[in-house]
């Protein structure tokens, strides 16, 4: 099944003054997705797409979408002394923040000798310096290479010698892990320490020494780059679950892409309730976004820092993730989004403390990553009544955004990741790669202006995952008739229990449709006739009280008997999850087994 072919619309009748079609009340009503997409999307709107072609792959790109990631940069310089980052007690304004990226990046190429294609590597947790670093990084045409913070000692060191980084942005943390291998990382002109004692120890850089060395009047400027969309950005690091990570290598147009995309999904909303569109002399809307994710993960960096500098928002940072601690911040700087992956929007939502905070700010939900259970999005709409969710798909290797399902639509289809932005193309397939029906079930392909060129120094893997112009995602799903995505499972980690089939996340669902489960992860138990049988660990909401068999129970009044499981683990703990949220799996089939 391929998505994405838009059917014709009704007649416009006039303009608006940003040129979006106006149709009759009773039309908008009855629109359907693509209906939408494609007002949204004509000439003259604000989200016109042009045809092109790229590295020999044809491809539609969003014709307004910023050209790179400097572009973006210089452009925040008209929010002023308006917050950007809150961490803590510390503020920095959009002014503060390009005055410090114009020195930083002034002294990577006089100091450093820094020049285009040159990567610049970045281990810390999310402080304010993260977004800093990526900005001078990029805005001069070098490469960002953002490591996965929870990295053990080995894998940091692996992602350094093989990414060839020439400068290194770290913290304490990091050091610690990393201060062995150092001295072999030959490539390394300059480590620059993060919140450095003073004097830093030998050898390093303090990093407020190189962006806090000119007057808050003094006028700032880049050095001189000169950067294309297609010139290389960034090279984030997959986890990866076997062998060693690889390095996702994306372009200015790749990351510049989800502005738009992020932006059309909220129109849509608006659109399809037959609500306004917001002209270009409007007051910009209020946004701050509450960041519950790391900056290393494409959500974090691709979707919210882009989004909130591009458009003007304040981002409020924690220092790790906690429930109680977020809700205190939604009250005090009225915020207006927040999410992460699902487990965080169930954890606000069911903390014994909601109801003491003031939360009325909040506006939008939005959460991906991981699956989430249709139950969340009503009790979110009960818990945050004005408030839309959202929810969607996207990889490392897609940039972020590829599906938003987002407000009525995803009351309407809970399940589902929603339909393409439209500038992604959709393939759903079978083992032969060949197209599947409608709401048969298949391997995901996409095809876009976001999808990265290809794995840093993998010519293989890159011919493998990225061959004939489609990115082979080895995700399950299935695709109805209006577009809308259904994850089903990664393909490697499907169960086959005595030939049958069973998607993790049909199981999941009808374990998080009890009242008293929080979480839930379903894995395969070795089995030495069936090959493997289903087994589930759950965490148990506070102050709930349920057995296994209870469970067990449960999902047999749901689903076939050979889904039900065999063993279900009780606990009380969050499950073990990475830094992008996904659960760690193969912790829990220890524990199981």
């Amino acid at each position: 099944m391929i998505a994405n072919r838009v059917p014709g619309l009704p007649a416009a009748r006039t303009r608006t003054k940003n040129a979006v079609p106006i149709v009759p009340q009773e039309t908008l009503m009855t629109l359907s997705v693509a209906q939408a997409h494609a007002l949204l999307t004509a000439p003259g709107a604000p989200f016109e797409m042009a045809a092109m072609e790229i590295a020999g792959v044809p491809l539609r790109v969003w014709k307004n979408a910023p050209p790179s990631l400097r572009a973006v940069l210089e452009n925040s310089r008209s929010f002023g002394e308006a917050p950007f980052i809150v961490y803590e007690d510390e503020r920095l304004s959009f002014a503060d923040h390009y005055r410090r990226v114009c020195a930083l990046a002034r002294h990577l190429v006089e100091d450093f000798g820094i020049v285009k294609g040159d990567r610049v590597a970045i281990a810390l947790r999310n402080y304010p310096e993260w977004s800093i670093a990526f900005w001078a990084a990029t805005a001069i045409g070098a490469v960002a290479v953002p490591l996965n913070a929870w990295m053990a000692a080995a894998e940091l060191d692996y992602c350094l010698t093989d990414s060839g980084a020439c400068i290194l942005v770290l913290d304490s943390e990091r050091l610690d892990r990393l201060r062995d291998a150092l001295p072999r990382l030959s490539a390394l002109r300059a480590t620059i320490l993060v919140r450095a004692a003073d004097p830093p120890p030998s050898g390093l850089h303090a990093f407020a020494a190189l962006t806090g060395d000119a007057p808050a009047h003094t006028p700032q400027a880049l050095p001189p780059a000169v950067i294309a969309p297609e010139d290389d950005a960034t090279i984030f690091y997959t986890s990866g679950t076997t062998g060693k990570p690889k390095g996702a290598l994306g372009t200015h147009r790749n990351i510049c892409t989800n502005l738009p995309s992020l932006m059309l999904s909220q129109a849509r909303a608006k659109l399809l309730r037959g609500e306004a569109l917001p002209g270009p002399n409007d007051p910009p809307p209020h946004r701050a976004y509450l960041l519950s994710v790391p900056f290393f993960h494409v959500t974090g960096c691709h979707s919210i820092l882009l989004s909130m500098i591009g458009l003007g928002g304040k981002l409020v940072l924690m220092h790790k993730w906690d429930p109680l601690r977020a809700m205190e911040l939604i009250e005090r700087e009225r915020v207006t989004t927040f999410g992460g992956v699902p487990s965080m929007a169930w954890q606000v939502v069911e903390h014994p403390d909601f109801a003491r905070f003031d939360l009325s700010s909040i506006e939008s939900i939005g959460y991906g990553g991981a699956p989430a259970a249709s139950e969340l999005v009503q009790r979110l709409h009960q818990g945050f009544p004005v408030a839309a969710a959202s929810n969607g798909y996207g990889l490392t290797e897609t940039s972020s955004v590829v599906t938003q399902n987002v407000a009525e639509d995803y009351l309407r289809k809970p399940d589902s990741a929603g339909p393409a932005v439209p500038i992604c193309d959709l393939r759903v397939v079978d083992g032969e790669g060949s197209d599947v029906a409608p709401g048969e079930i298949g391997e995901l392909w996409v095809r876009g202006p976001n999808v990265v060129k290809g794995y840093w120094n993998r010519p293989d893997a890159t011919q493998e995952s990225f061959g004939g112009g489609w990115f082979k995602t080895g995700d399950l799903v299935r695709m109805d008739d209006e577009g809308f995505v259904y994850i089903l499972d990664r393909a490697k980690d499907m169960l086959i229990r005595g030939g049958e089939n069973i998607y993790c996340v049909e199981v999941e669902d009808a374990l998080y449709s009890h009242p008293a489960i929080m979480d839930a992860a379903v894995i395969g138990i070795p089995h030495r006739i069936l090959g493997e049988e289903v087994g589930a660990v759950v965490q148990v909401k506070p102050g709930a009280s349920v057995s296994a068999e209870e469970l067990k129970r449960h999902v047999a009044a749901r689903l076939a008997a050979f889904k039900v499981p065999v063993r279900i683990e009780l606990r009380t703990e969050p499950l073990p999850r990475n830094a992008n949220g996904k659960i760690l799996k193969r912790e829990l089939r220890a524990l199981v087994a």
